[in-house]
């Protein structure tokens, strides 16, 4: 049975390990780097408009926010990277949580969303999340967010370029997505409720 999105609720933001949610429940985690519209995917796929801003105010964005999902599965918001107006001590604390997540709770991890930016080349960042996704052993789906911001004959293209950088194989998981109009969002929902045996 698919899962629904629109049942979303925040449970829990988490800066420290044993904040994190054991439970068994599904979890997949969602990451991409700070200006590639994260926040907006989720709301886009909960549809809400503000739901992953609860519990990430701009003091808490080195959280790990935990949303339930139909009760059966958590979206869990990791916190975005690259965001070069930090500091690097906050950088650092970030880095080490980010560590603890991947290290300590990747048996948990039943699927890893990494969101891109359909417009341009994935970053350094990127590729380390996806390095760090591979290293768990779950399974990966890319999504190339901003694909309202590309005319039809630029998105081919965009793609090829995306699935080289990551080298991504004709079996791995690339969503065009458009949170902003919602374009990928059934196709996501679908891949994520069949990640958790739905």
């Amino acid at each position: 049975m698919a899962l629904n999105f629109n049942k979303a609720e925040f449970v829990r933001s988490a800066g420290v390990q044993r904040d994190f949610i054991r439970d068994g429940l599904p979890q997949f985690a969602f990451a991409g780097r700070s200006n590639v519209g994260k926040s907006s995917v989720i709301n886009r796929l909960v549809g809400r408009k503000n739901l992953a801003y609860v519990g990430a105010s701009p003091g808490k964005t080195t959280q790990v926010n935990y949303f339930l999902i139909d009760r059966r599965a958590y979206l869990v918001d990791l916190p975005g990277y690259g965001y070069a107006k930090v500091s690097q001590a906050e950088k650092e604390r970030w880095a080490k949580l980010m560590e603890t997540y991947f290290q300590q709770e990747a048996d948990r991890i039943t699927a890893g969303v990494l969101i891109v930016d359909i417009r341009h080349k994935p970053t350094a960042n990127d590729l380390t999340m996806h390095d760090w996704f591979r290293q768990t052993g779950c399974p990966e789906i890319v999504v190339a967010n901003k694909l309202d911001k590309l005319k039809k004959s630029q998105v081919e293209p965009a793609m090829t370029l995306i699935r080289e950088t990551l080298e991504l194989t004709e079996r791995d998981l690339l969503i065009p997505f458009s949170a902003e109009k919602g374009d990928g969002r059934d196709e996501l929902i679908r891949h994520l409720t069949a990640a958790c045996g739905g």
